[in-house]
């Protein structure tokens, strides 16, 4: 079916306005051509073509009836609103007239309100003079209860005067609070000016409070109702502080007044004051002991009355027996450090640090029993911190470094004084000469390690190492006494009268000190002496030695000057002298110890040969002939066999004697060809390295038969074999010096060729 041009133009305007409607209309045209095909797509279905017509027409009756009823009810509503709209309309405008009557009407009554503002003033006045009135007995009995209550803080009804001031505070801060609200702040302080009396009484109870809290210790003992009552009082202000503060609307003068914390600090402050405020401290060590006694005594005691007393007397959020020993823990340290502020002695050092590091957490102290478990101090620190110990142990140990010299001073002026005595020193139980010296030095230090061990094991360790310093530095003064007293001593032999008998304790003593050394460690197992005391033990071991050998070369050298010569050669006893001398001094080595007397025996020994060689060497004696010189070395082989001997009974073995030198020597001299003197003088220089030219060319000279070609050829010979001292070798010819040949003298009558 097609549509007209007028159809068209007319749906148009339509579809413009309501595309939705052509857009359903489309729709049900689809939808019906749709359905109309599926019902007549089969011949069959045609019969019912009259069927479907009455119903469909029956369904667009039935909804053309639903759409009338639809349509009239909308514009039935649609009137039902327009009515509404043109009734409001009318009212609105009434609205506005009477409004603007209104105005006009306030406006010529503007001169009037002046009056109802002064109204609100006089309402508000009478409001307040209302409340006034109804406070008025309370307030005209202010004073009167100022007066009641501080009859009864002079009467120590505390309880009863704070009541009465809570009282009056109330009333005061109730009225300013009122003011505060009103923004009245002149009145304000009317107010305050009125309620001045209640700063006072304050004041005055607060006075009290401070005093019981002072006193506590000894009343929760005596009287605990009186501490207790404190308490409350404290309690309940704290009470008001904390409500005031929670409001944070008006916070009235003098709160909060914290008078919780205020007794912790009057505690604190009675604590500190009675033990720890001393305007001087004794630095003497007796004095200071008993003053550390007297803490420690006061401190348990009042520690047990906290926790068996006080606790009991104060709300459990007090923590008392917590803050009383933190207390005491934080007043001691500072109380220790300004003890160690002074000049202490060594006694007062060591208990400061005895007291701190042992004494504090001792069972005689914090450790009590009837204070576990409740008192713990390991979690407030140490005493003193691990500086200040060291600092502390540092200076123990300068004042036991000072003691120790000082004592060390003593006893070497006192050993040496004894040594001038008409008597030899002392010997023990083997005929060893000895003396007190090493048993008083090492009983010194020894003591002085083991109080140290008492403190702790740093501390041990410092005076240990200090001691050996000590020991070292000892021996060094010993050393220099004795080289003192050994120039003294060659200036007049006969003093001391028993110089070599203490040279030999001297030596005793020295092996002693040793020995010693090891004990002193506090690791028992430790053997072990440090180098730098070991080689000062043994300086002082070879200055004694020294000593002794030049007691016993100044009584040989007459004897040697006398060597070589024809009465010796012809026999003489010089030798058998010798030995004399030498076993005199044997016989006083025997009174020392075994290592020093075979030490002493060996440099004897050495002392002799060098002696004895170097009075060969000085040029006295040329063999003259093969006869004299067979003589000579005859009597080389008597005083060196005579020698040997003497020094075998004195149990120094041959391998260890330098006597050998000797043989050597007179096989050099007893050769008959002097031809074969360079291999002679070959062996002789390889068994006796530091022998030099000069040496081989003097004992050429003693000869007397070697030509200037052979002594040539020997010195030639020697050149061309150096030799080098082996490992551990005794010098012998080293120390033995060839005198200067002597120009001839020159007359100066021409010139001299």
């Amino acid at each position: 079916m097609g549509m007209s041009a007028e159809d068209e133009r007319a749906a148009s305007p339509r579809d413009e306005e309501w595309p939705e409607a052509e857009k359903a209309e489309k729709l049900a045209r689809g939808a019906a051509l749709k359905w109309a095909s599926g019902v007549f797509y089969c011949p069959e279905k045609l019969e019912g073509l009259g069927h479907y017509r009455s119903r469909e027409t029956q369904r667009n009756s039935s909804i053309q009836s639903r759409l009338k009823s639809t349509v009239q009810s909308y514009l039935e509503g649609v009137s039902a609103g327009l009515e509404q709209l043109r009734s409001a309309a009318q009212e609105v405008q009434s609205v506005c007239q009477d409004l603007g009557a209104a105005r006009w009407a306030l406006l010529d009554s503007a001169d009037h309100f002046q009056g109802l503002q002064q109204m609100r003033t006089l309402v508000e006045e009478h409001v307040q003079l209302a409340s006034v009135v109804q406070v008025l007995p309370q307030i005209f009995s202010v004073h009167e209860a100022f007066s009641h209550t501080l009859q009864l803080l002079r009467g120590q009804r505390l309880l009863e005067a704070h009541a009465e001031l809570m009282m009056v505070e109330h009333l005061r801060d109730d009225i300013l609070s009122q003011l505060h609200l009103r923004g009245l702040s002149r009145a304000q302080t009317t107010v305050l000016s009125y309620f001045s009396g209640l700063q006072q009484l304050n004041e005055t109870l607060a006075k009290q409070l401070w005093d019981i809290v002072g006193s506590s210790l000894r009343l929760v003992r005596e009287d605990p109702v009186l501490f207790v009552t404190a308490v409350r009082i404290i309690e309940r202000e704290e009470k008001i502080d904390d409500t005031l503060l929670l409001e944070a609307t008006f916070l009235p003068p003098g709160r909060p007044k914290g008078w919780r914390q205020k007794f912790y600090h009057v505690l604190q402050e009675t604590i500190r004051g009675a033990h720890f405020h001393a305007a001087h401290v004794d630095a003497e060590g007796p004095g200071l002991a008993r003053h550390l006694a007297a803490l420690q005594k006061d401190i348990v005691s009042e520690l047990l009355v906290v926790k068996d007393l006080m606790v009991q007397c104060v709300p459990a959020h007090y923590n008392i027996l917590s803050v009383c020993t933190t207390t005491y823990h934080q007043a001691l340290t500072s109380h220790l450090q300004e003890i160690l502020r002074e000049d202490l002695d060594k006694q007062g050092l060591f208990l400061l640090l005895e007291w701190a590091l042992r004494v504090y957490h001792s069972p005689e102290m914090m450790g009590h029993p009837d204070l576990l478990p409740e008192v713990d101090v390991s979690a407030l620190g140490p005493l003193m911190s691990p500086d200040l110990v060291d600092q502390t142990e540092r200076r123990y140990v300068v004042k036991v470094k000072a003691s120790v010299v000082e004592w060390m001073q003593r006893t070497l002026e006192v050993e040496f004084k004894e040594w001038f005595r008409e008597e030899e020193p002392e010997t023990d139980h083997q005929g060893f000469f000895q003396s007190a010296l090493p048993i008083i030095v090492m009983q010194m230090l020894n003591e002085n390690i083991q109080v140290a061990s008492l403190i702790t094991d740093s501390l041990q360790q410092k005076v240990y190492n200090m001691a050996l310093e000590e020991l070292e530095a000892f021996l060094g003064r010993l050393r220099e006494a004795l080289v003192q007293c050994g120039k003294e001593h060659q200036q007049d032999r006969t003093v001391p009268k028993y110089y070599v008998s203490y040279l030999l304790a001297m030596l005793n003593n020295n092996l002693a000190l040793s020995n010693s050394v090891s004990s002193l460690h506090p690791n028992a197992a430790h053997t072990e002496v440090p180098a730098s005391l070991q080689a000062a033990l043994d300086r002082m071991q070879k200055k004694a030695c020294q000593l002794l050998l030049e007691e016993l070369l100044l009584d040989l050298q007459p004897l040697c000057l006398q060597l070589p010569s024809h009465k010796w050669l012809s026999g003489c006893q010089l030798v058998s002298s010798m030995c004399e001398v030498i076993d005199k001094y044997a016989k006083d080595f025997s009174h020392v110890r075994k290592p020093v007397y075979t030490v002493l025996v060996m440099e004897s020994e050495l002392l002799v040969v060098s002696q004895y060689l170097r009075a060969l060497m000085q040029k006295k004696m040329v063999c003259k002939s093969e006869e004299e010189r067979g003589q000579l070395c005859h009597r080389l082989l008597q005083d060196a066999t005579q020698l040997q001997e003497l020094f075998c009974g004195l149990d120094l073995d041959r391998s260890q004697q330098s006597l050998k030198a000797i043989f050597a020597l007179r096989e050099l001299l007893y050769l008959k060809d002097p031809a074969l003197l360079s291999l002679e003088v070959l062996s002789f220089i390889t068994k006796y390295p530091d022998a030099s030219d000069e040496h081989i060319s003097t004992l050429l000279d003693l000869r007397g038969d070697v030509s200037k070609e052979v002594r040539h050829m020997v010195l030639e010979m020697m050149a061309q074999h150096p030799q080098v001292l082996p490992e551990g070798y005794r010098p012998i010819f080293s120390t033995i010096l060839i005198p200067v040949p002597e120009l001839p003298f020159c007359l100066r009558k021409g010139k001299c060729a």
